[in-house]
């Protein structure tokens, strides 16, 4: 255990930025119209409420001084920014779904709007002029009495997580035991549906981006509660991310049904510090953020300052230069060798028709302190090019351009998931079946390289493939043998046999047999734009390698 005030001690750390944050926030806000952020407008745009209201709420100390303090130009601006979404709000309270891209996705509750604003609510409530709070206290109860109605009725997801945390803080202000009691009700049951590893599913196996919402919706709601019914859950969720952030602090993402890899950092949520295990983690966390020149965002900070629970803090398997972590019952396994980083899952599971819900298609990621991370285990959809084996014409699924309804379902001539996987944790690998083509793969790690031994066991009467999607950062220089570059949209196709065996790119080197085949840019289908397009940074190259049946090919990794 390390004694101390985690939470105390990271406020106060962060205390100077969160002030630093909020005259640039307001700098955003059209005084006209009370809007925040850039055109075009999105309800979202409004979020930063919270973190105003918390510094306008939040009294001064000698550790902490804070000149907003009951200020009366942040008490108008953040009035002004609750009247914006009044404006913008349907008879129901539910807003048109923007995004800054202009695509529209329908009507809805948004549930990181309505949280916050709710949140802001609550603390500027009694200050706030009669009109005013009149006008909110009346177009919250609608919107809250819509959320209960809808969102409190679903099956246990994300989103209603999110919108439960937000109707307990509404109940609070306004007195509303029946809203308390379905809140409650709603979290009470988001705990009985986490599994025992510590995250939630939303189709088979973890979330990982996403069990962030849960942990933070747990964490305020616990912090407004005391209701100790969600510590234990908000610490197996603690240990499960301690165990599944890479050392650079960005998420593993070969567990993950919903989101693949992007370079962002994990998020520093509320919820991690209910417990010893979470405060060690977003110690951890936070210190990787600062020594990488991060900032954390005063939403962030805001949510801390109300919510923090402070205690000790265990020192977490991040911190450490070996550790080995298996997953539930044998579905995935994390070696931490430094300078080595490496995950292989077993999760496995069949296509469905679901945008959100990826293909669960690559099973291996590899990372080094050095460079971060080097092979990917993202998934998505639409590209067999991302999975680890491929059985059969990788062609027959693709993604067309512009199609804002596609078709995710099986491809006859195609296996590109696998029907059974077992792990081989001795091994550092798994084993895999693509209907009835058995396969492996095996990692081997040692100081200076790793090597990626890719096998198939059996007998195919179609095409076999084995496939590594590279992280790439566009923008800089690319060399394979007397070829290279700078690595642009440019599309770019070499064989083993053209580069000497070997490419390089941001300080790795892969060896590769001959008839290895290099491909860029690959891209994934992304759900969160209509028409599932993707920028060359979300793309990957890919390195693949046809396999004899039976044969095995291997690929080996150095740093430059």
């Amino acid at each position: 255990m390390i004694d101390g005030q985690t939470v105390n001690t990271i406020v106060t750390k962060l205390w100077p930025d969160f002030l630093a944050q909020l005259p640039e926030i307001l700098a955003t806000q059209d005084r006209a119209t009370g809007r925040f952020g850039t055109d075009p407008f999105i309800v979202t745009d409004q979020n930063v409420l919270w973190p105003l209201a918390v510094a306008w709420a939040t009294p001064p100390t000698a550790e902490r001084p804070n000149p907003y303090h009951h200020d009366q130009e942040l008490l108008a601006a953040i009035i002004a920014g609750g009247d914006a979404l009044i404006d913008v709000a349907d008879e129901q309270g539910r807003f048109e779904f923007r995004k800054k891209d202009n695509s529209t996705w329908g009507s809805i509750y948004m549930p990181w709007t309505y949280s916050r604003w709710i949140r802001a609510w609550g603390l500027i409530r009694d200050a706030m002029p009669a009109d005013r709070r009149a006008a909110w206290d009346s177009a919250l109860t609608v919107a809250v009495d819509g959320i209960v109605a809808t969102a409190l009725t679903e099956p246990i997801r994300n989103i209603p997580a999110h919108h439960a945390m937000g109707v307990y803080a509404a109940a609070r202000v306004l007195g509303r035991d029946d809203w308390a009691e379905a809140a409650t009700d709603y979290l009470h049951r988001t705990v009985a549906e986490q599994d025992p590893a510590g995250f939630w599913s939303e189709h088979h196996g973890p979330v990982v981006a996403y069990n962030v919402v849960y942990v933070d919706a747990l964490g305020c709601y616990f912090g407004m509660s005391g209701d100790r019914t969600v510590l234990s859950a908000l610490e197996r969720a603690a240990a499960f991310h301690a165990n599944l952030t890479y050392p650079d602090g960005t998420l593993v993402e070969t567990v993950d049904e919903r989101n693949y890899f992007r370079h962002s950092q994990a998020a520093p949520s509320v919820g991690f510090l209910a417990s010893p295990v979470g405060r060690g983690y977003l110690r951890w966390l936070h210190g990787v953020q600062w020594s990488a020149g991060g900032r954390v965002a005063a939403d962030t900070v805001a949510s801390m300052i109300m919510y923090g629970q402070d205690g000790p803090a265990e020192e977490v398997a991040a911190e450490r230069t070996e550790h080995r972590f298996v997953l539930g019952d044998d579905d995935a396994l994390v070696e931490r060798r430094a300078p080595w980083f490496a995950c292989v899952s077993a999760y496995h599971g069949p296509q469905g028709p679901n945008r959100w819900i990826q293909d669960r298609q690559a099973h291996l990621s590899v990372y080094h302190d050095a460079v971060g991370l080097i092979i990917s285990g993202s998934n998505t959809r639409l590209q067999p090019a991302w999975s680890t084996f491929t059985v059969g014409d990788p062609a027959l699924l693709a993604h067309r351009a512009g199609d804002e309804d596609p078709d995710f379902s099986v491809r006859p001539g195609l296996d590109h998931l696998p029907a059974a996987a077992t792990l081989r944790p001795d091994e550092l690998g798994l084993d895999l079946d693509y209907a009835g083509v058995p396969v492996g793969v095996r990692l081997e790690l040692t100081e200076d390289s790793a090597t990626v031994r890719y096998r198939v066991r059996g007998t195919s009467e179609r095409p076999v493939a084995a496939n590594a999607g590279l992280v790439a950062k566009p923008g800089e220089r690319w060399q394979a043998g007397d070829h290279g570059g700078t690595l642009d949209e440019t599309p770019l196709r070499l064989t083993g046999a053209d580069c000497d065996g070997w490419f390089a790119h941001r300080g790795w080197r892969v060896i590769m047999p001959a008839e290895a085949v290099i491909t860029w840019p690959v891209l994934p289908h992304n759900p969160y734009t209509k028409d599932g397009s993707a920028g060359p940074d979300e793309g990957r190259i890919v390195i693949t390698l046809p396999l004899a049946t039976p044969g095995e090919a291997r690929l080996a990794i150095m740093i430059d």
